[in-house]
C-alpha cells in the first residue's frame, strides 16, 4: 500500500483515525456483554461504573484494539468510534440521519471525490460528516439551515469529528430558496441533497443550480411528503422520473450453529427520492403507465402534521450546544 509523499499533507482527520490513543481522542469502550460506553481521553480522567474503575493513562499511548481491566475485573475492548458509531453517540439537537440511510445517499446520488454537493437542512450535521468523507479535501459541501441553533451543534460536531475546521465545508445560516441563487452559479452543482420538511418549495432554485445529469436526492420522513415530493418533481418538467424507495437493517445472532435473525431491526427511518437533471431545455421522456384509480384525489391543504415535523425544546439545544462549547451564534460562513 503507497503511503503519502512527506510534502503532501495527509487528507483531514485521516491522521485521528490512525496510530496510538491519543490525549483528546474518543475511544469507545465495549464490555463483555456488549455494551458500550463512549469516553474522551485525558491525563488526570478515569472512567467509573458500579463494577470498579480505570484511569486514562492506562489507554493513553496504547494501540487500538487494546483491552484495559477495571478494579472491579471488567475487561473493556477500546477502539476508535467508526463514523456509524460517533453519529448514533453525539450531540444531538435535531434528529440524524441514520447511518443506513447516509450510506445509501452517498452510494444512489454518487457522491465522488472532488464533487459540488450543496445540502440543506443539516440538522446535528451526521450527514454533512459522510459527505465529506466521500467528496474528500478536493471537492466542496455547502451546507445551508435555516436555524442558527441547529447549525451551531452540527458544527461542533463536525469539528469534533475531524478535529479540525473542514477545508471542503462552508456552513451557512439561511433559507435555500435564498441562499443558493447566490452561492451558486446556474448548472454548477453536482448533487444536491435535501432534508427538509417540503423540499418542493425549492426545486426551482435546485433544479437552475445543477449541472446537466446531476443528482438531486431528497430524505422525507412520511408517505405525504414522498408523494407531493414525486407529483412536483414531475410537473417540474425538469428532472428525469423519479425513484423511491426507503432501506430497513436486521441485524443476525451469531452463536455456533444458533444462527438468527436478532429480536430488534433498524426499521423505517425515513424515505430516499432521487431524480437527475435533464439537459437545459430537453423535455423528460412521456409515461406511459397508468396510474390506479383514485390516485390523484382533489388537492388538500398540508399541515404541519402531514409533514411529520418535530419540535425541538429551545431548553435541549441550549444543554447540546453546551456540551459542545460552541457560541450562541453562528456566523455565516
Amino acid at each position: 500500500m503507497s503511503t503519502p509523499t512527506p510534502d503532501v499533507p495527509p487528507p483531514t482527520g485521516a491522521s485521528a483515525r490512525r496510530g496510538p490513543l491519543r490525549v483528546g481522542d474518543r475511544v469507545q469502550l465495549t464490555d463483555p456483554r456488549g455494551r458500550l460506553h463512549t469516553i474522551t481521553l485525558a491525563p488526570d480522567g478515569s472512567f467509573h461504573t458500579h463494577k470498579g474503575y480505570f484511569r486514562h493513562t492506562e489507554l493513553i499511548g496504547a494501540p487500538e484494539g487494546s483491552v484495559v481491566v477495571s478494579t472491579g475485573g471488567i475487561a473493556y475492548l477500546a477502539l476508535r468510534p467508526l463514523l456509524a458509531d460517533f453519529v448514533l453517540s453525539m450531540p444531538r439537537g435535531a434528529a440524524v440521519v441514520y447511518p443506513k440511510d447516509a450510506g445509501q445517499i452517498v452510494a444512489m446520488a454518487d457522491i465522488y471525490p472532488g464533487a459540488r454537493v450543496v445540502e440543506a437542512g443539516v440538522g446535528s450535521g451526521a450527514l454533512t460528516m459522510s459527505l465529506l468523507r466521500a467528496v474528500g479535501d478536493g471537492g466542496h459541501v455547502h451546507s445551508i439551515e435555516r436555524r442558527a441553533d441547529f447549525a451551531d451543534v452540527a458544527r461542533g460536531n463536525v469539528e469534533s469529528f475531524f478535529e479540525a475546521p473542514h477545508p471542503a465545508w462552508t456552513l451557512t445560516v439561511g433559507d435555500l430558496a435564498d441562499v443558493l441563487p447566490v452561492v451558486a452559479a446556474p448548472g454548477s452543482v453536482d448533487r444536491v441533497v435535501l432534508d427538509m420538511l417540503a423540499p418542493w418549495e425549492n426545486l426551482a432554485v435546485v433544479a437552475d443550480a445543477l449541472a446537466p445529469g446531476g443528482v438531486l436526492i431528497a430524505y422525507v420522513a412520511s408517505t405525504t411528503q414522498l408523494s407531493r415530493l414525486a407529483e412536483d418533481v414531475r410537473d417540474d418538467g425538469r428532472f428525469t422520473e423519479p425513484s423511491a424507495w426507503e432501506s430497513l437493517v436486521r441485524g443476525w445472532h451469531l452463536e455456533g450453529l444458533a444462527v438468527r435473525p436478532e429480536h430488534r431491526m433498524v426499521g423505517h427511518t425515513g424515505f430516499l427520492l432521487t431524480a437527475r437533471r435533464m439537459a437545459e431545455g430537453v423535455e423528460p421522456p412521456l409515461r406511459r403507465r397508468r396510474p390506479a384509480k383514485g390516485a390523484y384525489p382533489d388537492a388538500e391543504e398540508w399541515n404541519e402534521d402531514d409533514l411529520g415535523e418535530r419540535t425541538v425544546s429551545d431548553k435541549k439545544l441550549r444543554r447540546v450546544r453546551r456540551q459542545l462549547g460552541v457560541a450562541n451564534d453562528t456566523v455565516s460562513s
